[in-house]
């Protein structure tokens, strides 16, 4: 059954990023980090991007001056981040579900936005173990992921596969997050931010959490 999600997964993803066929100039950059800024500036090594997609966290990292690391599962994704941030410090293609390609303590900074919320309860806490390994003692985790109240973008629709995780027609996953499902997975971090808002980028409002942890 993992094996299906996974496959599944891969196929939508790459199809969004061949269908998705932007430049540069067209990446839109929202303000979410920007309450993190002390912490994104402060960082002396490169910040990691997990799950960068189109880009549009490494574009607002690269405007500050930071170098990054951009990763997705997507090898269309990280072929176009290739093309239109020739000066990103590395980029890697693998699937989360295999654990972080990193040594321990890698990083300072880590940014998951909106790449967190596909996986079932078992392949969501070993990720967030990964993401222990590679941070520093005292590393940030900056993340957003899906709203239980998120309804224009599936909350509450599809099979109900465990609580508050959902498939679609399509065979794939996405989670919805409620303030307990985030402080019972993040239990081994301190959480300094959380806080559910709304995100413009879409078409249709997104309600999210955005969350700021160290561990």
């Amino acid at each position: 059954m993992e094996k299906d999600y996974r496959e599944k997964s891969l196929q939508y993803w790459e199809g969004v990023h061949e269908e998705q066929d932007y430049d540069r100039a067209s990446i839109r950059v929202d303000d979410w980090l920007e309450p993190f800024d002390e912490i994104i500036m402060g960082a002396e090594q490169p910040i990691l991007d997990l799950g960068c997609g189109g880009g549009n966290d490494t574009l607002y990292l690269l405007k500050k001056g930071k170098k990054v690391v951009a990763c997705d599962q997507s090898e269309r994704a990280i072929r176009r981040m290739r093309k239109n941030f020739p000066e990103i410090t590395e980029t890697k293609c693998f699937n989360m579900l295999d654990g972080l390609a990193f040594p321990e303590d890698s990083f300072e900074v880590v940014i998951a936005d909106l790449s967190l919320h596909y996986f079932t309860e078992k392949d969501t806490a070993f990720i967030i173990s990964e993401l222990q390994r590679i941070l520093i003692p005292g590393g940030h985790l900056l993340l957003r992921v899906n709203s239980v109240n998120d309804v224009n973008h599936g909350a509450g629709q599809g099979k109900e596969v465990e609580p508050h995780l959902y498939e679609s027609e399509a065979g794939t996953l996405k989670r919805f997050f409620n303030e307990s499902d985030i402080r019972k997975f993040f239990k081994e971090y301190k959480i300094d931010y959380l806080k559910e808002e709304t995100m413009s980028r879409y078409k249709l409002e997104k309600k999210l959490f955005c969350v700021c942890v160290r561990f």
